[in-house]
């Protein structure tokens, strides 16, 4: 690992710095307002500085609309893909809330049974890892040189 790469403790860290932020669709503004997604591009930038990529415009049901895995596909070319049962705290979750539908929530583990994310309605929160969430978790991500 490179003396420079952040830690598990660290990815934390800087989301709970969030803790708070009021939901806005598409904002990625600590304190003034992020989505599940915004919670996500904020902690990158604690972590590495500028973001690797543009974010492209998004809707509420962009992933029922386009039926891509868009996020995952994003989340593939900068993160590192781990195994469900390998998500320590500090790593990416992104969850599918239909069989049948892409994933389209993301969270971050911050403590075995326990997340950091954003949704509709309600301010970036830690909160549960539960049994819900479990059975609609599809992919788990960890960020570069995190080990």
């Amino acid at each position: 690992m490179s003396p420079h790469a952040p830690t598990r403790a660290r990815v934390v860290e800087e989301a709970r710095t969030w803790l708070g932020t009021p939901y806005l669709h598409r904002a990625s503004v600590r304190g003034a307002g992020a989505d599940c997604l915004g919670l996500v591009r904020g902690v990158w930038r604690g972590l590495y500085g500028t973001e690797p990529e543009p974010l492209a415009p998004y809707a509420p049901d962009w992933a029922e609309a386009s039926r891509s895995e868009t996020l995952a596909r994003t989340a593939a070319r900068h993160l590192r893909a781990i195994p469900l049962a390998a998500a320590q705290p500090g790593d990416v979750l992104l969850f599918r809330f239909r069989a049948h539908l892409p994933a389209k929530h993301a969270a971050i583990l911050s403590a075995p049974g326990f997340m950091i994310h954003a949704y509709d309605g309600v301010a970036v929160c830690e909160g549960h890892f539960t049994p819900w969430w479990r059975r609609h978790l599809a992919y788990a991500f960890a960020f570069p040189g995190v080990e």
